[in-house]
């Protein structure tokens, strides 16, 4: 038996080197980063521990406020939840919180760590199409997709809009979600269907979702309110061109989305239509011969009829 001859390894810093241990560099820079991090300066430690006090004190207010008795029903702290919820977002009940108050400076440090790893996600993903080696046909319709979430998240999150943008964003990644559930249960079981229908409902009411908040964000909300101009040091961005750009861009995106939806299901639709069809001429029952033909033929019941004149016999005794 010989020995199988291993792979030379690319050499150092070389294209094939960078392509197949980019997540080992990303990683060694990352362990840097955070090593640098521990260590501190002399005024630093102090600076620190104020800040573990003071968010130690605002854990223990909300710890507070999220306590119920324990001889209470499990509905009472179900409700009670969704009222302090309610209170500091007010996304659902209150439209209005949409708008009021802009600029939006402020926000809390789940808003902004959501954003913070959308926008790393989406901007990681343009490096990824070269070390992942996607083929060249694929990378313009991935490019599309990707700086559509780039334009859209980023938008958001330097115009102060990230009220408005987690609102769109949560339905539509949820959306998202449940279509690519329904593909694990397709390939699992092509007879598993019904999730794509359920996909395609909760699209279209993401899209009119999406566009019935813009208008009333842009068109009406924003328009109203008192502090209206342009500054970036107050980062007050609530002038006619900006929400017109940002109305247009969304309605736009939406148009595009439902577009590739309605020809996507065309298609489908004219595939299953072209299977069925296949499918009813293959299974259709084969025409059975009548009496006429039975006696019209060569034979009855398996004899041959003598005054056949096509038999071979009479053709050989005319040649002969």
């Amino acid at each position: 038996m010989g020995f199988r001859k291993k792979n030379k390894s690319p050499p150092v810093l070389s294209h094939e080197f960078v392509i197949q241990n980019h997540a080992d560099m990303v990683s060694c820079v990352a362990m840097i980063i955070l090593l640098g991090l521990m260590f501190e300066q002399d005024d630093a430690p102090r600076l620190t521990v104020k800040i573990v006090q003071e968010r130690s004190e605002e854990h223990d207010k909300e710890f507070k406020v999220l306590t119920w008795p324990p001889d209470s029903p499990d509905l009472n702290p179900i409700e009670h939840l969704w009222d302090v919820l309610d209170k500091q977002e007010e996304f659902v009940t209150n439209p209005t919180f949409l708008w009021e108050g802009y600029p939006h400076t402020r926000m809390a440090f789940q808003v902004k760590f959501f954003y913070i790893c959308q926008m790393a996600y989406w901007f990681h993903a343009l490096p990824e199409l070269y070390f992942q080696k996607v083929r060249k046909e694929d990378i313009p319709r991935q490019l599309y997709y990707i700086s559509l979430y780039i334009f859209h998240i980023t938008g958001a999150y330097v115009l102060n809009l990230h009220r408005l943008g987690l609102v769109l964003l949560v339905p539509h990644y949820l959306v998202e979600l449940l279509f690519h559930a329904s593909r694990l249960f397709y390939f699992s079981n092509e007879n598993k269907q019904k999730g794509f229908t359920l996909w395609a409902l909760l699209f279209v009411i993401a899209r009119l979702l999406t566009l019935t908040l813009s208008v009333l964000t842009f068109g009406f909300g924003l328009s109203r309110t008192d502090n209206q101009g342009f500054s970036l040091a107050e980062g007050n961005f609530n002038v006619l061109t900006v929400r017109m750009t940002c109305l247009s861009a969304i309605c736009l995106t939406q148009a595009w989305m439902m577009w590739k939806f309605i020809n996507f299901q065309l298609k489908k639709w004219r595939e299953q239509s072209q299977v069925q069809s296949s499918k009813k001429k293959t299974v259709s029952p084969k025409s059975k011969p009548g009496k006429k033909d039975s006696s019209r033929g060569g034979s009855v019941n398996g004899v041959m009829k003598a005054e056949d004149k096509t038999s071979p016999r009479a053709r050989k005794s005319k040649t002969s």
